[in-house]
């Protein structure tokens, strides 16, 4: 494709073609082997040991949703990065939180967010949430094949629907099935600890403040109790990745905003140690 333009300075016949809005079904098309989900591995080879991310939370609250993420990575019993950025803007009014295989799920944000960009730029429109939920439920699925030799993707996806007025949230299995969740949700090896945070927790009138420890809360209790989940590190200054998305958009909340927020939960443990009860922030 590329010999028979070069020097030319034309572009290529399948940049010239009309077709799909779709960046991933282009790439499918004409440069496959490019997809992370159409590579393979040597035969036989053993699963491989790749650094994994952990847990995901996300909450919504009166105005918007948070999606927030733990900074460790692990590589089966060892640390592989106590800084991993885990939460991504997607969009200006969503954003991916990824739990799985890193080096894939990057790539896979990276594409995502290429192919919503994409879509606008072809339509002269953004997609809609549920739109951009069913594009991510075709990545995921396409990644099966590597799912299936161990290198599985996992995300949580968090936006502000602009037709509704609220914030939602998707959760994925490894075959690409979707599903909306209610409240809260969370992904990765902890998500079992910080959901059982998050029930005791939540209430469907929080602010966004509220919303916000509410999150930090539930993944100090799954760091608490897996091993693979990091808590906040006030040796290096390393505190969780926070997204708050509402109307205005998506808007990483600043480090020492967090600092400032796991220092005092940390202060409060020190006395209560199984964290707030029910209902209290």
């Amino acid at each position: 494709m590329e010999a028979n333009t070069r020097g030319t300075g034309r572009l290529p016949a399948a940049f010239l073609t009309p077709g799909s809005s779709s960046f991933v079904e282009f790439l499918a098309d004409h440069q496959p082997e490019l997809l992370p989900g159409r590579r393979t591995l040597p035969a036989g080879l053993q699963p491989l040991e790749a650094p994994h991310g952990t847990t995901i939370v996300s909450v919504t609250f009166d105005g918007g949703v948070i999606l927030a993420g733990d900074r460790r990575a692990t590589m089966g019993n060892l640390i592989a990065q106590r800084d991993i950025e885990k939460v991504f803007p997607a969009d200006e009014y969503s954003a991916v939180g990824i739990a799985g295989t890193a080096g894939l799920a990057v790539e896979m944000v990276r594409l995502f967010q290429l192919e919503l960009e994409h879509y606008e730029k072809i339509e002269g429109t953004q997609l809609s949430l549920e739109g951009k939920a069913n594009r991510l439920t075709t990545m995921i699925r396409g990644n099966l094949g590597m799912a299936m030799q161990g290198l599985a993707v996992v995300p949580l996806f968090a936006g502000y629907d602009l037709d509704l007025g609220r914030g939602r949230i998707f959760s994925y299995d490894v075959t690409g099935g979707r599903s909306e969740e209610v409240g809260f949700a969370a992904t990765g090896s902890g998500s079992l600890f910080a959901k059982g945070s998050l029930k005791k927790l939540y209430r469907s009138d929080l602010t966004a403040e509220q919303a916000t420890t509410a999150v930090v809360q539930a993944l100090y209790d799954a760091a608490d109790d897996d091993s693979a989940t990091g808590g906040p590190d006030l040796t290096r200054g390393i505190f969780p990745i926070v997204g708050v998305i509402t109307e205005d958009g998506f808007r990483r909340l600043p480090d020492d905003e967090v600092g400032a927020l796991a220092r005092s939960i940390l202060d409060h443990r020190l006395e209560h140690p199984n964290g707030p009860q029910a209902g209290l922030l």
